[in-house]
């Protein structure tokens, strides 16, 4: 898809942007880095690590308020249209770009910039953290890299700082509004409805690819939870290395199935932008969260925990 969109910023934000890569120059590739914070890999592996090494419940409160975020914000930028600043002030420099195996000025692949997506990410898993943990320590860290993520997505050029406030207070809300969600409904499959029927109406308006993933994983987790809950439920406790192992093989999973499933489609059809494509993107995303979610920790079951097997020697 081409670059399409409206175009508006106000004059402090474009200003402040050159500024902003004109006199940090030396250390934005330093910079940069803490868009990972709001990144794939980092949610995968954090997510992964609360799940099944820490607390199923916190993970999958912090997990839901991250995949609200992934659908919610989305439908926000399909309604906004907002372009990226690269796209319209040639003196802004792209220097971290969101689907860096597609074309900087493909829509369909960069997604719109308002709000900012890792902004979101950060306010829905740090902020979910936050108040989930109640911590003056992790409050703080959490605080530091909700910033740190926003800032460095100015800095790159990939969003004005208007797209990264809205994306904070976006995440941050997803995180609140689940936790209230979970205290007001205690049927799990209702909850999970629930949250559902906010995602589905993007289907009548979203055509960018990252709508489709974060409803696909929405709609896997959720299926996964319920099937972990009552066919599953493995334990969180193990040494450290167990634990380990877990989040790497996960990981591993995450990232190998979302090459495995793209093999029986085309490369032209995958990156056409099309409703059947975005279609199976989503599927593509919702199969792996069911298996990460549901599947995978069946072989925890299989091969114990380090009570589990004390106990038994006992």
């Amino acid at each position: 898809m081409a670059a399409a969109g409206n175009v508006f910023a106000f004059p402090w934000e474009t200003s402040l942007m050159v500024w902003l890569q004109a006199n940090l120059a030396p250390i934005i590739p330093v910079i940069s880095q803490f868009s990972a914070l709001g990144e794939e890999l980092v949610l995968v592996l954090l997510l992964g690590y609360l799940v099944w090494c820490y607390d199923k419940k916190l993970g999958r409160t912090v997990g839901l308020g991250i995949l609200a975020g992934l659908v919610w914000n989305p439908m926000i930028k399909n309604v906004a249209l907002r372009r990226r600043p690269y796209f319209d002030h040639k003196n802004i420099k792209i220097l971290r770009v969101v689907e860096p195996e597609a074309d900087i000025y493909d829509i369909s692949a960069q997604g719109y910039s308002f709000p900012s997506g890792h902004s979101t990410n950060a306010g829905a898993v740090y902020g979910g953290l936050a108040v989930g943990l109640k911590k003056k320590t992790v409050t703080i860290l959490a605080l530091i890299a909700i910033f740190l993520t926003g800032i460095s997505r100015v800095i790159v050029g990939a969003h004005y700082p208007t797209d990264v406030l809205v994306g904070w207070i976006l995440g941050i809300a997803a995180a609140l509004i689940i936790r209230w969600l979970e205290e007001k409904i205690s049927s799990r499959p209702v909850l999970y409805g629930v949250i559902l029927l906010t995602a589905l109406p993007g289907l009548f308006w979203c055509r960018t690819a990252d709508y489709f993933s974060g409803l696909g994983l929405l709609i896997g987790f959720c299926a996964a939870s319920l099937v972990e809950e009552k066919y599953v439920r493995y334990e969180t406790s193990g040494s450290l290395p167990r634990k380990l192992l877990r989040v790497i093989g996960g990981g591993l999973i995450f990232f190998a199935l979302n090459k495995v499933l793209k093999l029986p489609f085309s490369a032209e059809f995958l990156e056409g932008g099309t409703f059947a494509a975005l279609l199976v993107r989503g599927a593509r995303y919702a199969l792996i969260a069911f298996v990460e979610f549901a599947l995978y920790p069946m072989l925890f079951n299989r091969f114990g925990t380090d009570s589990a097997k004390a106990e038994k020697a006992q």
